[in-house]
C-alpha cells in the first residue's frame, strides 16, 4: 500500500503544530515540530517511490532521494539546522545546562518552521 498522503498529511500536521507551538512560546517544540514536518515530508517522497529509509537526519534522507531528484542547495542548509534540533530539543542533558525550553528562542522557532515549510512545499512539488 502507498502511503505518502498519510506521512505529507501528518507533516502537514507538525507544521502547524509547531505553528501552534510558538504562538504559545514553546519555542522548544515548536523546533522539534518543525524538524518533524520536515522528516515526514520527505519520507513521504520516498514511500511515493515505494523505497524503504530509515533515520531521523534530514540532511542524509535529502542525499538518500533518488537521483534523478535535484535538490536545492540552500534546502541542505536548511535540513542542517533542523537536523541540530531533533534531541536537543527535548533532551537537557543534550545541553551543557539548562532544560531545552529555556534554550531556544522565538527567532530560532520561526526560522525552523520556515525551513520547514521550505523543505514541506519542496517535497509537495515531487508528490504533486
Amino acid at each position: 500500500m502507498e502511503r505518502s498522503a498519510d506521512w505529507m498529511d501528518q507533516a502537514r500536521g507538525d507544521l502547524r503544530h509547531a505553528q501552534n507551538d510558538l504562538q504559545d512560546g514553546f519555542y522548544d517544540w515548536a523546533c522539534f515540530s518543525a524538524q518533524q514536518a520536515a522528516e515526514k515530508a520527505v519520507k513521504a517522497v520516498f514511500k511515493r517511490h515505494k523505497l524503504e529509509v530509515w533515520g531521523h537526519s534530514i540532511v542524509d534522507l535529502l542525499s538518500a532521494l533518488p537521483a534523478h531528484i535535484a535538490v536545492p542547495d540552500e534546502l541542505y542548509d536548511m535540513a542542517m539546522e533542523l537536523d541540530k534540533g531533533y534531541i536537543s530539543t527535548r533532551y537537557p542533558d543534550a545541553l551543557p545546562s539548562g532544560s531545552p525550553r529555556t534554550r531556544y528562542s522565538q527567532q530560532e522557532a520561526e526560522r525552523f518552521i520556515r525551513y520547514a515549510r521550505a523543505i514541506l512545499e519542496f517535497c509537495e512539488g515531487l508528490l504533486a
